[in-house]
């Protein structure tokens, strides 16, 4: 047997109320240990992943959580692990005893890191015999909560995904379909089993309408989305799927991890078209693609995008100073738009040296691209009297100040 590191720092309250950074670090470690036995010996490192899942709650539970950012790595967690236990090679006994162990966890689940286990337990039992075995062991608790919800009692079962999950692995679809129809309040995490039995019957159009007539106002317009896409996937209807879907899916922390993630997902999209469908998706803000295009090297695309909405002046000039030996053309225009925008009132916690920069470089590319009386009509333009910062940048500059025009 493995003598696992993490064991001992995954203790019962091993960590403090400020202990987030050191549990996500602990978190991360754990998860390249079991990794590095995953190479050699897949059904130890399922062994290890059982054990850490078990030990993960008890051991974060005195965490002031209310960033998000251990729930995040937890999930993530989750995520990993299903796969790495759900393919083990090991025989029934043994995973029954991985599943009884991973029960008991979720039970104990407070605060609830490992929840989502349960959306995973048809997976996890890896064979339509167990998941049946789990179903049978299930459905009792889980038809007396639903009739005292029908009777309008409050009733929790913290089984109720994993009985739809065992039911769906097990193909008794029906019996899952009937007990979602006695639930008079299901949430998402209930009735996207519903839609999963209609998608799974090809009745993909019917899963999608379904979620949507029981989505409630606490499920969001992006948690309908990414089930919609996946269908349509899955379905090999990919053209439906990125033109109704897959913008609002894929929404991710910053536009450019939007892009990936679509480009990823959708490979036969050329990096162009695609970032026009993007730029298209928000006609009020075109400049918000900046940063896509720049990195996608589409320099004339980022140029135009510069200068048709507002852009950050410190994205752009910092985007002047990077590229002012290879692209000085690019160079210039960036640093240009960046004076633009600082003279319409846009930017944060601008200073005079930041106006410094911008102009600096603005003429420096233009020199290099022989292009300085353009640049210096432009700056002209820019520092216009009519400009609600120009008076503000021409005394950054040392430039007199000129009278608006009347």
């Amino acid at each position: 047997m493995h003598a696992w590191a993490f064991r001992a720092r995954f203790r019962r309250t091993a960590f403090g109320w400020k202990g987030t950074k050191l549990a996500i670090e602990r978190i991360h470690e754990a998860l390249a240990e079991i990794r590095a036995v995953a190479r050699q010996d897949p059904a130890a490192a399922a062994e290890g992943a059982v054990l850490f899942l078990e030990k993960l709650s008890p051991a974060l539970n005195q965490i002031d959580s209310s960033s998000g950012a251990l729930g995040n790595a937890t999930y993530s967690a989750v995520q990993e692990l299903v796969p790495l236990i759900s393919s083990a090679p090991v025989d029934a006994a043994m995973r029954k005893k991985w599943l009884d162990r991973l029960f008991d966890a979720i039970q104990d689940d407070d605060p609830p890191y490992i929840e989502h286990l349960g959306d995973h337990w048809g997976e996890l039992c890896a064979t339509t015999e167990l998941a049946s075995v789990w179903a049978d062991q299930l459905l009792p608790t889980q038809r007396s909560v639903l009739l005292e919800r029908k009777r309008g009692t409050y009733a929790f079962f913290s089984g109720t995904t994993l009985c739809y999950s065992a039911l769906f692995k097990a193909g008794r679809h029906d019996e899952l379909l009937e007990l979602l129809a006695m639930d008079p309040h299901p949430i998402w995490q209930y009735f996207v089993w519903g839609a999963r039995v209609l998608s799974a019957r090809g009745q993909i159009d019917e899963a999608i309408a379904y979620v949507r007539e029981n989505a409630g106002s606490s499920t969001s317009l992006e948690t309908i989305a990414h089930f919609a896409e996946e269908a349509l996937l899955k379905a090999g209807r990919r053209a439906e799927a990125f033109d109704q879907f897959a913008l609002l899916a894929n929404q991710a922390n910053s536009n450019l991890s939007t892009f990936r993630a679509l480009a990823k997902k959708y490979p036969e999209l050329a990096p162009d078209k695609l970032l026009g469908y993007l730029i298209a998706s928000t006609p009020s803000e075109p400049g918000k693609w900046f940063a896509t295009a720049k990195t996608l090297k589409l320099f004339d695309r980022a140029t135009q995008l510069a200068w048709a909405s507002t852009c950050d002046p410190k994205t752009l000039t910092r985007a002047a100073r990077d590229h002012l030996v290879k692209q000085p053309a690019f160079a210039m225009q960036c640093a240009l738009a960046a004076l633009h925008w600082m003279s319409m009132g846009h930017g944060y916690e601008l200073t005079g040296i930041d106006v410094h920069e911008a102009h600096r470089l603005a003429i420096e590319a233009a020199k290099t691209n022989q292009q300085i009386d353009q640049a210096q009509a432009t700056i002209e333009q820019v520092l216009a009297a009519d400009r609600p910062m120009s008076a503000w940048m021409r005394r950054s500059l040392g430039i007199p100040t000129v009278a608006a025009k009347p």
